[in-house]
């Protein structure tokens, strides 16, 4: 909890100095970076854990990493570094991202489908969301072979669940019921 309250303070104080400095798109690209990156890459997450591991050493690796970043990132990665609070790098960077998505009024929608969405599906589902909130939307599609078929949409707090495997799970439990 208390890592979650430290990644807000740190993007909400990131999110400032680049606005103040009219760097927040470059930033906004850097922390999408790091957070995929940290993502993708099992190893690099399990170093910036790793207490055997010196700080010295995760800030050289960060910096090499993730050299053609603009230089608030680089004096992000430092100043956690310092604090040691470098093992909250990840969730900065996703906040950060909420923020600023957040600043410029856009919303993410995410769909989860069995199947990659098709560019007209894609189109389809962003005007529709759009109209559900009045505001800018990006689609952000999750392949999940799980669902059998059909979709969920998820925006914001909301859900929207027309999976295949949801309905079979209704029809299960009315079955049961009964």
């Amino acid at each position: 909890m208390a890592g979650a309250r430290a990644a807000i303070r740190y993007a909400k104080a990131l999110l400032s100095l680049a606005t103040d400095s009219n760097t927040a798109e470059v930033v906004n690209k850097d922390m999408k970076l790091i957070a995929d990156t940290l993502a993708e890459s099992k190893d690099l997450s399990e170093a910036l854990l790793s207490p055997v591991i010196s700080s010295s050493i995760k800030k050289a690796t960060l910096l090499e990493v993730f050299k053609n970043t603009d230089k608030s990132t680089s004096s992000l990665i430092d100043t956690l570094v310092t604090n040691n609070r470098i093992d909250v790098l990840g969730d900065v960077a996703s906040k950060y991202n909420q923020l600023f998505d957040e600043s410029k009024g856009i919303e993410v929608a995410t769909v989860t489908t069995a199947v990659e969405l098709s560019a007209d599906l894609k189109k389809k589902v962003l005007a529709k969301a759009k109209e559900l909130t009045g505001k800018n939307v990006e689609v952000e599609n999750i392949i999940d072979e799980s669902i059998l078929g059909g979709f969920i949409l998820r925006i914001g707090d909301v859900q929207y669940n027309a999976s295949v495997a949801n309905q079979l799970n209704k029809l299960k439990q009315e079955f049961t019921l009964n």
